[in-house]
């Protein structure tokens, strides 16, 4: 065989030897800036919480009698000041009942009347001292024999009959004066429906939605306009109950909100006292500065955990993440060096910093920056 064959075989062998395979692979395992060791997050911690934006004032205006819609004033995004008209429901019913009201009031008013002059006629002109019949001698003789000789004698008592008649007169009255006090409670009654028939603005502020059109028929109860005051807005979060006793009223936090590039400060503005039995959160409402955003809107309020150096939240580079699909994950150095990837719960972002809420623990190794697969 010649020399200058077997000289290039011992080559090809030399360099394809484990022993140099397996010192390449210890460089690479020792390369200082392939792995990151995870550490303990120094300083607070912030967790971003979706919210939403939401008007100062919001009130829904639902019918309060049965009927059909005559007018709506306007459509969404229309303002309106406090006390103008909104929407009326048709009460032409209702005007009868108040006519048949106010004539069973005029006819208690003239038997009141009619009361009070019997009663006067009776007071000053008894018909217990007036003759029971007759002209001339008879009545006189019964006026002047036939009556007092009754009341000697005990067959009639002329001051008994007297006040009898008198009180009957007055019981005439109470029940007139009684009958004009409930034609009065009707009316009142009926006018009260009549103002339930028209739906006015509460206060300065735009119709947001409607729920009828003219000519629906509508029962009590049933929506019929949303009307919200969207001068002043908030931003209503559920925080997490373990965050919640952080928080108190006139804070000021960070915000982002959509097509905005920098952070906007809002101020705590209720913290609500009862925490969500089902979720375990706490509803929080935020101010926020006029005219940035309209309700509706989604916002991420920048809320401090001052929970997190006890559950072990961490700190870990930006480039670290990689996101499958919707889901974040990182890939965690196992024990025998094998690369793992594992999944995590992504919070706050500070510069090329990312906050790991959950998924990673202080000591772990992770590739510090992997390359897309």
């Amino acid at each position: 065989m010649p020399r200058n064959f077997l000289v290039l075989l011992a080559t090809i062998a030399l360099f394809s030897s484990p022993v140099f395979a397996a010192d390449d692979e210890q460089q690479v395992a020792e390369d200082p800036g392939k792995w990151y060791k995870v550490q303990a997050s120094g300083g607070g911690v912030t967790i971003s919480l979706g919210g939403s934006v939401i008007p100062f004032k919001e009130v829904t205006l639902a019918a309060q009698l049965p009927g059909r819609v005559n007018m709506i004033a306007g459509i969404e995004g229309d303002a309106f000041r406090a006390e103008d008209l909104l929407i009326t429901i048709d009460n032409r019913e209702l005007l009868a009942q108040r006519g048949a009201a106010m004539a069973q009031l005029a006819t208690a008013n003239a038997e009141i009347q009619n009361a009070q002059v019997q009663y006067s006629r009776e007071l000053w002109s008894p018909r217990s001292r007036q003759a029971m019949g007759g002209m001339g001698m008879p009545n006189l003789f019964d006026q002047m024999f036939s009556r007092p000789l009754g009341d000697t004698f005990g067959d009639t008592d002329s001051d008994a009959e007297r006040h009898a008649d008198l009180y009957s007169s007055g019981t005439r009255i109470q029940q007139a004066q009684n009958s004009a006090l409930r034609a009065q409670a009707e009316i009142q009654a009926i006018d009260s429906k009549l103002r339930d028939a028209k739906s006015v603005a509460p206060f300065d502020g735009v119709i947001t939605k409607k729920f009828v059109e003219v000519g629906d028929t509508v029962q009590p109860g049933q929506p019929m306009l949303q009307f919200a005051n969207i001068e002043y807005l908030q931003v209503v979060v559920d925080v997490p109950s373990r965050i919640a006793p952080g928080l108190k009223e006139g804070d000021m936090l960070n915000a982002e909100f959509e097509l905005m590039d920098r952070d906007v400060p809002v101020r705590v503005a209720q913290v609500f006292p009862m925490a969500d039995i089902v979720r375990h959160t706490v509803k929080v409402k935020f101010d926020i500065p006029q005219g940035i955003s309209r309700p509706g809107a989604y916002v991420k309020v920048k809320i401090p955990d001052n929970t997190a150096s006890s559950r072990g939240i961490v700190k870990i580079p930006v480039s670290a993440v990689q996101y499958r699909g919707s889901l974040p994950g990182v890939y965690v150095k196992g024990t025998d060096g094998e690369e793992l990837l594992r999944l995590v719960r992504v919070g706050e972002t500070s510069g090329d910093m990312v906050t790991i809420l959950s998924g990673l623990q202080v000591g772990d190794e992770i590739l510090r920056d992997p390359p897309i697969r």
